[in-house]
């Protein structure tokens, strides 16, 4: 168990909370949500002692060893992959070093025997003779072959690294583990893997993470940092979203009898714990939802901004034709004689390793780059509208403030018309004023959409426009886009976002296209395809 008591924090005038009072309980995973700057890594530091509170306590009970996901992907670089994982217990490095030192001595005596006793019964307590078996195997799980274990960290790529640092968090069943956004990076494959292995898992499990499909799939809580407050909350993401959106409703109810809200906040929980798989810790978040009364949800301080696009005509039944476009970067060959045809109400999902190639091919059909060969044809009714990957040279004149910078891209040039849609992605009053140079990633994404919104087109090509983005504006882009009545082909590492949105699929192969009109789930799911 972890037990916060009074924990407080501040940054010279700004604070980030203060009497923060929580149990966190084996069993069960918490997910630590809250807007970009609310002190979500903060805290996971202060609960891994990284970093001091000014005011309260941290209590871990004695002898539970804690373990967390390393940030800094080259402090291991002159480290052995296997040993790097299984310095995740540090201790029982440390007999393994302690050991060979002692049995390599030219002059090992009796003193030296009774101390190799001593440290084979604590190695042999701590499994010690599985630890390089299971190194091994959490490092296959997540996709780093046998052929790499033997290797020094610096001959890894980076995304090789993150696995590998996973895998020494996740090494040698910890009682507890802090993980700051353990699916950045990792295929589909090694995150659906680290699903399960959290969902089994018996001890504590505290998550910073804006996969809201994987948040969803292994948190029995959330902990909201809201206001300088941090409050735990059963279920996931999902119901805690849809149960604050229902608390509001009930707040602006105010003359709905308690007997219909009563009624109304059953039917909710019902179906809830309906969707709940089958899953040991599904069942147990089932339980837990049934026993909720009226007063346990509450209406969320955090603001969303409202994403909402709305084409101006509609489309025709010729939208877009591809024809054997082919192109070559930095003299790889990323699109090979590609060919599809769009038709009226296809959301389509790019997805798969090759980034680069679905990058590639939304920059040529947004005319930003020409093909080698091949050609393309938009319908007479399209207009479109671009998110590219990298908007940095979007942001150029960085002393342009917000109000300004959208202006460019309007034909009503009025304040309040630019200003009604920075309003939206919640740059209102002052924060409509500010300069491009101070803007954050997710800002910078947030300014995108507000310019995108404004060309009301009708089709959108959307490279990761998900990236940088906390959960409330991913959320309120997912509903927009959920709600789209147009055409979009988009790309994300967001896997809820690619299911609730995408009716098509388009995936490049080293072999061939795959092109099929199906949901993301029931892609991944079906093995033929």
């Amino acid at each position: 168990m972890i037990t916060v008591s009074n924990v407080g924090l501040q940054f010279g005038e700004r604070k980030l909370f203060e009497e923060v009072n929580l149990k966190f309980t084996p069993g069960n995973c918490y997910g630590v949500i809250g807007a970009n700057g609310a002190g979500k890594s903060t805290f996971l530091k202060i609960l891994a002692g990284e970093l001091e509170p000014d005011t309260g306590e941290v209590v871990i009970a004695r002898g539970i060893r804690m373990s967390t996901l390393k940030q800094d992907h080259y402090q291991y670089d002159p480290c052995i992959v296997l040993d790097t994982v299984i310095m995740g217990n540090q201790r029982l490095y440390e007999i393994i070093n302690e050991k060979e030192m002692l049995y390599s001595k030219a002059d090992f005596n009796d003193e030296d025997g009774m101390k190799v006793a001593d440290l084979e019964h604590e190695f042999g307590e701590m499994n010690g003779w599985e630890a390089e078996s299971e190194a091994s195997t959490l490092l296959q799980a997540l996709g780093i072959g046998t052929e790499l274990h033997g290797k020094v960290m610096s001959d890894l790529q980076g995304v090789e690294k993150v696995k590998v640092l996973l895998a020494q968090a996740l090494f040698g069943n910890p009682g507890i583990l802090i993980l700051d956004e353990p699916t950045n990076h990792l295929d589909i494959q090694a995150i659906s893997w680290l699903e399960e292995f959290l969902i089994a898992f018996e001890g504590i499990v505290i998550v910073v993470t804006h996969d809201r499909h994987f948040v969803n799939k292994i948190c029995t809580h959330m902990a909201d940092v809201d206001y300088g407050r941090i409050k735990l909350y059963m279920g996931n993401y999902d119901f805690w979203y849809e149960s604050s959106q229902l608390a509001l409703q009930m707040m602006k109810d105010q003359n709905k009898k308690k007997e219909e809200k009563v009624k109304q906040l059953q039917e909710f929980i019902t179906r809830f714990s309906a969707n709940a798989s089958k899953s040991k810790q599904a069942t147990s978040r089932k339980k837990m939802l049934e026993k909720i009364n009226l007063d346990d949800i509450e209406p969320s301080n955090r603001k969303y901004p409202y994403v909402g696009f709305k084409p101006e005509r509609e489309v025709g039944n010729d939208i877009l034709t591809v024809v054997d476009l082919c192109k070559t970067v930095d003299g790889i060959k990323v699109l090979d004689n590609v060919s599809f045809t769009v038709y009226k109400g296809d959301k389509i999902a790019l997805v798969g390793t090759n980034e680069i190639a679905y990058t590639t091919l939304l920059k040529i059909l947004s005319g930003e780059m020409e093909p080698d060969s091949g050609h393309y044809k938009w319908g007479v009714t399209i207009t479109k509208a671009y998110f590219p990957k990298d908007s940095s040279p979007y942001f150029q004149d960085e002393e342009l403030n917000l109000v300004d910078w959208l202006r460019q891209y309007s034909t009503d040039k009025a304040d309040s018309y630019v200003r009604g849609f920075l309003g939206k992605m919640l740059f209102s009053g002052e924060e409509a004023l500010k300069p491009l140079k101070v803007l954050s990633g997710g800002e910078r994404v947030r300014c995108m959409l507000a310019k995108i919104m404004l060309c009301h087109a009708n089709v959108l090509l959307l490279d990761q426009p998900t990236n940088h983005l906390d959960l409330e504006s991913i959320t309120a882009l997912n509903n927009g886009l959920r709600d789209y009545s147009s055409n979009v082909l988009f790309t994300s590492h967001d896997r809820q976002f690619v299911q609730t949105i995408a009716n098509r699929i388009i995936e490049f192969t080293p072999l061939k296209m795959i092109d099929v009109r199906v949901t993301y789930d029931e892609y991944l799911e079906n093995v033929a395809i």
